[in-house]
């Protein structure tokens, strides 16, 4: 009975080490996962996360938290507030280098841990605006987001593509998501930029209570856009996305990524990754853009990024990378 117990005790330590999971030894592991507003897309992949990495890997305690986007999810990691988080590549890599908003305070140490789901931006404009395309928001009130969140930057590079000079030719109002939605039922604003996963509450809101609809981004703006920031691609909106969305809307999307900071150690993040692979009928609950994610695409198109070594080796395991 005794050789029983103890061929039974191996063969589980076995199963553990396979798995990357070695709680016994491991001292444990806080994780906090800052996403964005709870009306987003990020909140519930991230409570997906935290608790599927807190059930599965025994040393790991994961929690979710909401922020004000992948701006302040950067600056969280950078300062050893954060060790999980998301952000789409431009500003990632912006920040990487230093660059824009980013000028002076540069975060090299940022590290990829999947690249996820193309991030599209969806403009929204009340229907009786008579706005059909970006640059018919000149002299219009317009919320490009809240202070410090993602979206204000990509109104920026957007409505200058589109030959507005930003923020003159709009009258901002810097609100969340949620604000914007009670300033469009007021009609107290004409358009809201939103970037998140399909589809999203908040828009969804928007289309049904506020009579919004979504806006083109038109073939001269995407390569006018294009030309200065190559992360771009051009991203069909499927129409019935949204309630009375009758035709495909074009716009433009970034690959959204889960990142951490390379100070993580290799065998956390090890776990990490291969927790999130290996489980991918609990991670494809968290919200529909996650249906479409892929291995390959974990690795492909991370603006130079750097993965964390602990997820290429486990990309390297899989076959994806060499």
């Amino acid at each position: 009975m005794r050789n029983v117990l103890l061929s039974l005790a191996a063969s589980a330590a076995l199963i553990l080490n396979a798995a990357g999971v070695q709680a016994a030894d491991h001292a444990p592991v806080n994780i906090s996962i800052p996403t964005a507003a709870t009306t987003s897309t990020l909140y519930p992949i991230g409570a997906a996360l935290g608790n599927l990495w807190s059930s599965k890997i025994p040393y790991v305690k994961a929690s979710v938290q909401s922020s004000k986007g992948g701006v302040q999810n950067l600056q969280l990691l950078s300062t050893k507030d954060a060790q999980v988080s998301f952000a789409i590549t431009s500003i990632t890599y912006q920040s990487m280098k230093g660059l824009d908003k980013f000028k002076g305070h540069a975060y090299p140490d940022v590290r990829i841990i999947a690249g996820l789901y193309y991030n599209p931006n969806q403009v929204i404009a009340r229907a009786d605006s008579s706005v059909n395309s970006l640059k018919d928001f000149k002299g219009k009130t317009f919320v490009p987001g809240v202070a410090g969140g993602t979206t204000i930057g990509e109104t920026a590079v957007h409505f200058a593509a589109a030959g507005l000079n930003y923020p003159g030719d709009i009258k901002a109002q810097f609100v969340g998501p949620a604000e914007a939605g009670d300033l469009m039922r007021n009609k107290q604003i004409d358009g809201v930029w939103i970037m998140a996963g399909l589809p999203n509450a908040g828009v969804s809101e928007m289309c049904t209570t506020a009579n919004g609809r979504l806006v083109n981004i038109d073939d001269d703006t995407f390569t006018a856009l294009q030309k200065e920031y190559p992360w771009y691609a051009k991203f069909q909106i499927p129409a019935g996305t949204y309630p009375g969305q009758n035709e495909a809307v074009q716009t433009t999307a970034v690959k959204m990524i889960l990142m951490t900071d390379a100070s993580m150690p290799e065998d956390v993040i090890y776990d990490l990754t291969k927790c999130f692979w290996e489980n991918q009928d609990i991670v494809r609950q968290a919200h529909a853009v996650m249906k479409d994610i892929s291995l390959e695409g974990a690795v492909t198109d991370l603006a130079g990024i750097p993965l964390h070594p602990g997820a290429a080796r486990y990309y390297k395991e899989a076959g994806v990378l060499k």
